[in-house]
């Protein structure tokens, strides 16, 4: 046989760069916003791919052809996880998310779902490859000579370097926006990414060795100059000595309230309560790669949660000054109910340190074939085994309750249908409908046992979506059911969640403020007459006349009163229409009406950052407020 010219280092890099641009095109809902953005994202496929397959070139002839065929294989695989990642989360793993596998055995059918049939061609280069090595593997390797090696290397790492100069100039300071994954993916590419995630995590685990209080200086004065406002006198004390019961409506958006589906109300229940509570119907969750333990996060810390990764695995040891610590020591029994594994989202060590005095895990519940579906315990029978336990547990209790029936992939027994499937060509939407229909109706059974137990009077009662059900994976579909073109404006707004606080005894109101879950703590502690002024968080009072301008979304979208502002396009709130800017004269800069807020909302978020990082709080005495030294923090401890 002829002896074949082109290295098998060569074939191997140009299958595996086409699949991976076809990837990133294709099965990543990545926007491109131009020709270079379209140009940087073809060309980084090929040269990742060609860095990691020239590195062969420095092995002998037999380890090469082992060298190929494991590299093609391990970034098939780490490209397969993020697909599969991707369609539920529209995000990109990350490196402290591979360290939550001990969540992975209660993903079940969530994880099944995920997984196509097809998926199987995603991994035709790797046996192309594998192929060929073992057919031709002498005939397409050899002992290369020095130059030939040298040329190899020095040429695929000028090719990365060219890339990120291209990136750099099209994204200036692309390595700062750690919060926005898709940026960084579109622009290095994912293998890069991911070492760069590598090196984020590094340098994270670094902050706290390193830190020593000072950096609380800054944060302190601008937590007090920025977010500090007067709570609401009206609302202050409202709801002093009374139990605080509330609910995490899981997945549930904002926008099937006061909707309807086919004709029918889909939360009629919901839908009825808004008139008999105070509810926000501008509330956004925050939450990012964590979701509902880092909507448990925000409410219980009013601090953002971590760019990557849960603050639940990666800072669970810190220390806080949480909302069940202070209830706590106002005499409150601080204490979760929720029907799943204790250690699932490491609840049992992050509950244990946020101070709440018991969890009612799985084990606290009789859960059958029959009362079960998708990830456990039907609500149904979650809120009506739950009631026996409540009406044991000291009194006043500060009580969370975290559903399960509503969540992804919102599998429902036909026998608990009430309302029909939604007809497009997303299955995650068409069972939505019905899930948030049986949701609406648990709470309204909730909500008859707590009144037939005796517990509704002396209770408050807060509702709140922990985060989104439907990702923008699902773009045609809710384009169709919305009757509006999906676009990144549209997304944000679909970011909003229901909250409800429902008071007995106080007609209700709806507040169009702009607000979110990291407001929950400060409003909270004011409604039950706690003193919130030696507190440090990043949220207002829901109530208060004055507050701060702006919600922070974790990736650095934001809202306020009369913008939205997402992937560097400013948009009006109300009609969606882009704001253009004007370029500054003398700085060169783009200036619109949201450029006042950007560095504002990074660095508020980098403050939060550093707070967890840094595991600044050990320094910080709350009762004095005041910073301590390393050596006051060992003297304490000890």
């Amino acid at each position: 046989m002829k002896k074949l010219q082109i290295p098998l280092y060569l074939i191997a890099a140009l299958l595996f760069g086409l699949k991976t641009y076809i990837i990133y095109r294709f099965l990543f809902n990545i926007s491109l916003d131009n020709i270079m953005q379209e140009f940087i994202l073809f060309i980084n496929a090929f040269i990742v791919a060609f860095f990691l397959l020239a590195l062969s070139t420095l092995f002998k002839q037999r380890r090469q052809i082992k060298y190929m065929k494991y590299i093609t294989l391990i970034g098939s695989l780490i490209l397969y996880f993020n697909i599969v990642f991707y369609r539920n989360f529209s995000d990109f793993i990350t490196i402290p998310l591979l360290f939550q596998g001990s969540n992975a055995a209660d993903l079940g059918s969530s994880i099944l779902s995920l997984i196509k049939v097809w998926d199987i061609v995603l991994f035709l280069d790797v046996v192309i490859i594998w192929y060929l090595a073992k057919k031709y593997g002498d005939v397409l390797t050899a002992s290369y000579t020095k130059l030939h090696r040298r040329t190899a290397i020095v040429l695929s790492v000028g090719l990365l370097a060219f890339n990120y100069i291209l990136a750099e100039i099209e994204r200036p300071d692309l390595l700062q926006r750690t919060f926005d994954r898709e940026y960084l993916v579109k622009n290095i590419g994912i293998f890069n990414y991911h070492v760069y995630d590598v090196v984020l995590q590094t340098k994270s685990k670094a902050q706290r060795v390193f830190a020593d209080g000072n950096e609380l200086t800054h944060i302190e004065e601008y937590l007090k100059e920025e977010t500090k406002f007067e709570p609401s006198e009206e609302m202050h004390g409202v709801a002093e000595g009374k139990n605080v019961i509330f609910v995490w409506l899981e997945s549930l958006q904002t926008f099937v309230l006061n909707n309807t589906m086919n004709g029918e109300e889909v939360t009629p229940f919901l839908n009825s309560l808004i008139d008999e509570s105070y509810y926000f119907d501008n509330f956004y969750h925050q939450t990012e790669q964590g979701k509902t333990s880092d909507s448990e996060f925000l409410v219980d810390n009013s601090l953002y949660p971590l760019p990557s990764g849960a603050v639940y695995f990666t800072h669970a040891q810190n220390d806080y000054h949480s909302l069940p610590e202070i209830l706590g020591n106002n005499g409150y029994f601080p204490t979760v109910f929720h029907a799943n594994n204790k250690s699932f989202w490491n609840r049992d060590v992050m509950y244990d340190n946020l101070g709440y005095e018991h969890f009612f895990d799985v084990e606290s519940y009789e859960v059958t074939e029959e009362n079960s579906i998708g990830w456990g315990l039907k609500d149904k029978e979650f809120f009506e085994q739950s009631i026996p336990y409540m009406q044991e547990i000291p009194q006043p209790f500060y009580a969370r309750f975290i559903t399960l029936t509503n969540h992804y992939p919102f599998d429902l027994a036909p026998e608990d249908a009430t309302i029909d499937k939604y007809d497009s060509n997303s299955r995650t939407l068409n069972n939505y409908f019905q899930t948030v229909r049986y949701l609406d109706e648990s709470v309204e059974a909730f909500f008859q046992q707590l009144k037939d137990s005796g517990l509704y009077e002396d209770s408050i009662i807060v509702l709140m979506g922990d985060h989104y059900g439907i990702s923008d994976f699902h773009k045609k579909a809710m384009s169709t059911y919305l009757d509006e073109e999906y676009t990144d404006y549209l997304h944000v707004q679909l970011q909003r969640v229901p909250l409800y606080i429902h008071i007995p005894g106080h007609d209700g109101e709806v507040i169009s403020k702009i607000s979110g879950q990291i407001d929950i703590k400060p409003t909270l502690l004011n409604l039950l007459g706690v003193d919130t002024s030696n507190d440090l968080t990043f949220g207002t009072d829901l109530f208060a006349e004055e507050r701060k301008d702006f919600i922070a979304l974790r990736d650095g979208s934001f809202i306020t009163d009369e913008y939205v502002y997402t992937k560097e396009t400013c948009y009006d709130r109300f009609t969606g229409e882009i704001i253009e800017g004007v370029e500054d004269e003398e700085t060169g800069e783009v200036v619109n009406s949201c450029s006042p807020y950007i560095e504002q909302v990074e660095q508020e978020l980098s403050y939060s950052d550093q707070i967890i990082y840094g595991d600044l709080f050990r320094f910080y005495d709350f009762r004095d407020q005041t910073i301590l030294s390393e050596d006051e923090v060992i003297e304490v401890n000890n």
